[in-house]
């Protein structure tokens, strides 16, 4: 795993090396171990390294046998033994032991259809000099990040957007109408960044840039357009997601470093670290976040999960004080509004692996998004189920069995609030984005915090149909479950979970995150799964429990999905909230920043002050993370950007071509 930068100019000449030193030296944290730097008349490109394969030999930028063709690289490709024999016999030859110069003889052999051949996580920028031919490319689901910055000519990329900032030619401003979509759906829609004119390469997809410009093209895209087309036994569905993901686990185990995994107490963690115990690695050491607050705590489960495995097992106990403390810090690695803290724990427990000398990690992210983990997917049927009966007073009842917890009485006036609540837009069913219009409502409050400069400059309406304009053809020929799983993957998982979540504050302790359930053959097979093997009626990831019976303990093989969350307004204005926060949510401040309108902030801070945090709603929670957060980015990246890190690397390679 790596941190990545580049400069590519067909404009003008202009020299490169103290610039991508700068940039080097702001992503460090992704890869402390060793830095390199290639240049020529047009091409820079540089490199920050975390070793994981061929520790000695396997500094970047790496070149073919003429050094003709450059790349840089972040990421993995699991499946390099294989692809690297078949190379060999094709007459290629190698001088390092890594995965990343496969990727440079691919390109040899395959041009563009390389990436058909990999499986893995990773995001690269490859310079062939003969053709002058920059090639991008990242991995199917956006597992790692590739973010870039065009004007012409001329293209500065980076792994993280505050590479390219420190390119002092590159403007920095908050996008508007992104920020609207942060606050509706927690991402922007399309490949476009929380910043101006600061594009990503979408997952699934690579780009060509030549003189004549920028081509992107895709090279992979999720279908479920063969869900349940298949009349096979369950037992047979069974059959192959334990050899896929026996298989999938096997691969991402290959390193030159130990490899530990993350241990939720959860269904997914569990399955994935008892795999390896029992299968690879007798000695497996895990890790877990929980927290002082009970109601976000799954120490218990975890501790159960350790026992029975009998795993090397540390653990980090997370205050709401400890998340106030560290959450510029997850701001300025995240580069993006959040609306919950959940990466500020998770930042925690990567420093926790960090400080026990781990670089790689195992997770059981992404389960939930491919075999239907979540309430919302349950919700979706539960509505569609009611609307066919829209007057029906039994129908609306099953919402009171999903969230018994919220609903455990029988009070009249709970009920006939959850009940208008789930009844917003009920009929609306042949809506592609019906599935989640709900939550993309209950986000949008949040929206009303903005100032009446900012309400002004953004589209009010004609989210629903922004995001269908970038479903596929087919979409609504898909089951409904199939829909809505689509619409979670596409706009929460790499844009949220994989980012905010994964790479960037697990990279901001140098540790890679590896995800068996997000190798593509098990997103493929997870895609062909029937729907009623992944949503049971209401039992959610229906063909994975059965799966892990013969693995896993019951009690959490069966276990009712916990959501990962987070203590929040309590950990920012409560009695153990931090002092940065009064400054950024003050009245000055709010006014020079423009984003918010400071009345409406000073209210839903005296309300939070007034009871300790403690009866802020979910929609108002979730609008005092957004506004901190982006004060949070202004101050970060448009207001206080440092001219120069605060560390360049040390001791840069340097290649002239």
């Amino acid at each position: 795993m790596c941190g990545i930068a580049g400069i590519i100019n067909f404009y003008e000449p202009e020299p490169k090396e103290a610039l991508l030193r700068r940039m080097l030296g702001l992503i460090r944290h992704r890869g402390p171990d060793a830095a390199g730097i290639y240049q020529d008349r047009i091409a820079g490109l540089g490199s920050v390294r975390l070793s994981i394969l061929d520790l000695p030999g396997g500094n970047q930028p790496i070149h073919n046998e003429d050094q003709s063709i450059w790349i840089v690289y972040n990421g993995q490709v699991f499946n390099y033994p294989e692809l690297r024999q078949d190379l060999e016999a094709r007459g290629h030859q190698f001088y390092t032991k890594t995965d990343t110069e496969v990727l440079i003889h691919l390109y040899e052999e395959y041009g563009t259809g390389l990436f058909n051949k990999l499986n893995g996580q990773f995001a690269f920028a490859l310079w062939d000099r003969n053709k002058e031919t920059l090639l991008l490319g990242r991995d199917r689901l956006g597992i790692r990040p590739f973010f870039y910055y065009r004007v012409n000519g001329r293209l500065v990329f980076g792994s993280e957007i505050k590479a390219i900032f420190a390119d002092p030619s590159v403007p920095r401003a908050v996008d508007y109408q992104n920020l609207s979509d942060i606050f509706t759906c927690w991402t922007p829609v399309g490949h476009g960044t929380t910043f101006r004119d600061i594009q990503q390469l979408n997952p699934g997809c690579y780009a060509t840039f030549t003189r004549e410009g920028l081509k992107c093209e895709r090279y992979w895209a999720l279908s479920f357009s063969d869900s349940g087309g298949l009349d096979r036994p369950l037992e047979e569905w069974i059959g192959e997601l334990k050899d896929l993901l026996y298989d999938a686990s096997k691969i991402r185990l290959r390193a030159d470093v130990p490899v530990g995994a993350y241990l939720s107490g959860g269904l997914d963690s569990t399955y994935i670290s008892s795999l390896i115990k029992r299968s690879f690695n007798n000695k497996l050491c895990t890790f877990s976040v929980s927290f002082t607050d009970g109601r976000f705590d799954e120490a218990p489960f975890q501790e159960k999960a350790v026992q029975s495995l009998g795993t090397e097992h540390r653990s980090i106990r997370c205050t709401e004080k400890n998340i106030g403390e560290v959450f510029p810090d997850v701001i300025w690695h995240a580069e993006v509004p959040i609306l919950r803290t959940g990466p500020a724990p998770l930042f925690l427990l990567s420093k926790l692996v960090n400080e026990n000398a781990f670089k790689v990690v195992l997770t059981g992210e992404g389960s939930d998004e491919i075999f239907a983990g979540y309430d919302i997917f349950k919700e979706d049927r539960m509505r569609r189920f009611w609307a066919k009966y829209p007057d029906s007073k039994w129908r609306p009842i099953l919402f009171k069995k999903l969230y018994p917890d919220i609903f455990r009485s029988e009070n009249s006036r709970s009920f006939a609030f959850l009940e208008s609540f789930f009844k917003k837009g009920l009929s609306r069913v042949d809506l592609p984005g019906y599935s989640h219009m709900i939550r993309w409502e209950n986000t949008r409050f949040s929206r009303t915090f903005f100032s009446d400069d900012l309400q002004r400059q953004v589209a009010k309406d004609g989210f629903e149909e922004q995001f269908a304009s970038i479903l596929p053809s087919d979409f609504m020929k898909w089951d409904p479950l199939s829909r809505a799983q689509y619409t979670e993957i596409s706009l929460f998982l790499s844009d949220y979970l994989l980012s905010s979540q994964g790479d960037r504050v697990a990279m901001a302790h140098a540790v890679e995150g590896r995800y068996p359930f997000l190798d593509y053959r098990v997103v493929e097979f997870a895609a062909k799964v029937p729907a009623y093997y992944r949503l049971h009626v209401l039992r959610d990831k229906f063909i994975l429990r059965e799966a892990a019976k013969e693995i896993i303990l019951p009690e959490l093989a069966n276990r009712p999905k916990q959501p990962y969350r987070a203590p929040t307004s309590r950990c920012f204005l409560g009695e153990k909230g931090d002092g940065y926060v009064q400054e950024l949510l003050s009245e000055r401040v709010l006014r020079e920043s423009g984003y918010f309108h400071p009345g409406k902030v000073s209210k839903l801070v005296e309300k939070c002050q007034r009871q300790d945090g403690h009866l802020l709603s979910e929609r108002e929670s979730m609008a005092l993370v957004g506004i901190i957060s982006t004060q949070l980015l202004d101050h970060l990246f448009i207001k206080n950007f440092p001219p120069s890190p605060i560390q360049e690397p040390q001791n840069v390679k340097i290649f002239e071509g």
